[in-house]
């Protein structure tokens, strides 16, 4: 019977992404690894499922503690079928990324790499998202490789409380120049949201989506957006319950 740590690895770029591949040699050193990631880029998924047409999942490549498997749908997808159909056992960890680009503040709310992570807390799977902040398909892993491994050792030592998850940023710049490790909380901010009209060859108008992130709290410390742009890797936990107690309270009161 194998008794090292089950961790089940998948992300949102697909299984080709670099960051994938660095996040599967973050984690192989700490127990049996099962990959399930998106045959295609899958990102800006958020939490979505696929309804309407079947599942198609081929088992890629297997040697010693390491399964790999492509599936034709969402983050999300890949880690019910890996729970439900792939997996002899509950895994002990899920880990998503690393994510080509940030998943601060409100991305995290149309994020593929976090709604993966999030479907593991659903299920209590205690669950990381890792970001790279570069965008760039060829980008350097090697920082974010070093606290992926750092915080993975964490997260199996410690384990983490019931339905929750972390959502990890790391700045892309060399480890020497890295601040540390800020415990820190979602910033207050919303992406502005602007498209950019074209007319295609047929005189058909269609737009693509641009725009900018606002933040409304740029100097409070304690945010990941302020240790991310002072060189900090961002640590922030999360959990699944959306419910506001205060104004639940509150709206308790009301006459309907």
């Amino acid at each position: 019977m194998n008794n090292k740590p089950l961790i089940l690895v998948t992300n949102d770029d697909g299984i080709e992404a670099k960051g994938l591949r660095a996040l599967i040699e973050s984690v192989k050193p700490y127990g049996r690894v099962v990959v399930v990631a998106p045959k295609e880029p899958q990102s800006g998924m958020s939490h979505a499922i696929t309804v309407k047409t079947p599942l198609q999942v081929k088992k890629i490549d297997e040697n010693d503690d390491l399964i790999q498997y492509e599936c034709k749908g969402t983050p999300v997808d890949c880690v019910k079928i890996a729970s439900n159909q792939l997996l002899d056992r509950k895994p002990d960890l899920l880990v998503s990324g690393i994510n080509h680009g940030s998943n601060s503040s409100s991305s995290i709310f149309y994020s593929g790499t976090m709604g993966a992570a999030l479907e593991g807390c659903i299920n209590n799977i205690p669950s990381i998202g890792f970001s790279l902040l570069s965008l760039d398909p060829n980008a350097d892993f090697s920082t974010s490789r070093h606290f992926a491994e750092k915080i993975l050792g964490k997260v199996l030592a410690n384990g983490l409380p019931k339905s929750i998850c972390l959502n990890v940023n790391i700045p892309h710049i060399p480890l020497n120049k890295i601040a540390g490790i800020r415990i820190t909380r979602q910033t207050k901010g919303f992406w502005k949201e602007e498209f950019d009209q074209h007319t295609d060859s047929l005189g058909r108008n269609y737009f693509w989506l641009t725009g900018y992130f606002h933040n409304d709290e740029p100097d409070a410390p304690d945010t990941d957006e302020w240790a991310l742009k002072n060189n900090f890797v961002s640590v922030v936990p999360l959990h699944i319950d959306l419910t506001c107690y205060d104004t639940l309270k509150k709206i308790q009161y009301w006459n309907f």
